[in-house]
């Protein structure tokens, strides 16, 4: 391995002839300009970082020759505006990273040649408005990024090929619409990552299908006022983020019927003013947060039925006057945020009989 991370390297040409070399990292080279031909002699060579370097304009075709390469980080190459068609002979790839090029227009359409492609990270791709139709024919693709890709305003169809697809990433795109019916076909998928999609305004029915769905996040989507009715058929969701649902006045519906969740986090839903009774059928449920929910002002008595509880935050809550007497029954709770809960006047005396608690935060009550 051979690691270079000096601004003023501008050409490569000493290392042509390390026939062995396995790993070469020039991330952080901001003066390097280009590739010289010679780098595709390096025919051992699985890794090739890239990262970091600025001012790189174009690859050279004949990395093309690399064909042992397995990861390729050209993250934060802001300018570089292409990528050559020949990168994809690049059969043996499996890690492509190419967030933050910034001034990146476009993919080589025969990208669908990398069959080998396990994990592919677009974020930050600000200049790019489109991915190719041909992305669908990866069909080895587990991991997928396009976080913070503001110009994506919609997701082409055939993504809903990539079967084998397992954690889809899509944080922060805020131009983002909707979501394609057939991307319910993606029967694989375990994380389903929509958090700060602004103008995201509803999901698609057939959600339903996600049947190996685990964490789904929400966070932030200020344009969602309310969930599919088909999420509450997830009965493999464990984790659900609804942080900063402002129009949230009362805990979904949908949400009680999915009996293996683990984590519900509703913080900073400021409307949200009841629990359900439902909740009581949350019974794997270890960790709720409601931290700066203002408007709540009473717990539902049926939270005392979550026994698997063991971390509660209700942190800002400052509308909430009384805590139920019935908390004793949470005998596995260990943690309990109560701090800013300003109007909170009394703690049951039966809050003492909880053996497990390790941390009660009561600052500023």
């Amino acid at each position: 391995m051979i690691k270079i991370g000096k601004n003023g390297i501008i050409k490569v040409h000493k290392l042509t002839n390390l026939y062995s070399l396995t790993s070469l990292d020039l991330s952080g080279c901001t003066s390097l300009t280009s590739l010289v031909h010679e780098l595709a002699n390096l025919s051992s060579l699985t890794s090739l970082n890239l990262s970091g370097c600025s001012s790189l304009r174009s690859l050279s075709k004949k990395l093309a020759n690399l064909s042992s390469l397995t990861s390729l980080n050209l993250s934060k190459c802001s300018s570089l505006t292409s990528l050559q068609h020949e990168l994809a002979n690049l059969t043996s790839l499996i890690e492509l990273d190419l967030s933050g090029c910034s001034s990146l227009i476009s993919l080589p359409q025969k990208i669908s040649n990398l069959s080998s492609l396990i994990k592919l990270d677009l974020s930050r791709c600000s200049s790019l408005t489109s991915l190719p139709h041909e992305l669908k024919n990866l069909s080895s693709l587990i991991k997928v990024y396009f976080m913070n890709w503001s110009s994506l305003t919609s997701l082409p169809k055939e993504l809903a090929n990539l079967s084998s697809l397992t954690k889809l990433n899509l944080t922060g795109c805020s131009s983002l619409t909707n979501m394609p019916h057939e991307l319910a076909n993606l029967s694989s998928l375990t994380i389903l990552d929509l958090s700060e999609c602004l103008r995201l305004t509803s999901l698609p029915y057939e959600i339903t299908n996600l049947s190996s769905l685990i964490i789904l996040d929400l966070n932030n989507c200020s344009s969602l006022t309310n969930l599919s009715y088909e999420i509450e058929n997830l009965s493999s969701l464990t984790k659900v983020y609804l942080v900063n649902w402002s129009s949230l006045t009362n805990l979904p519906h949908e949400l009680t019927n999915l009996s293996s969740l683990t984590i519900l986090s509703l913080s900073r839903c400021s409307s949200l003013r009841s629990l359900l009774h439902e909740i009581a059928n949350l019974s794997s449920l270890t960790e709720f947060d409601l931290n700066e929910c203002s408007s709540l002002i009473s717990l539902s008595h049926e939270l005392i039925n979550l026994s698997s509880l063991t971390k509660l935050y209700l942190s800002g809550c400052s509308s909430l006057t009384s805590f139920p007497h019935e908390i004793t029954n949470l005998s596995s709770l260990r943690i309990v945020n109560l701090s800013d809960c300003s109007h909170l006047t009394s703690l049951p005396n039966e809050i003492a009989n909880l053996s497990s608690l390790t941390k009660l935060d009561l600052t500023k009550c």
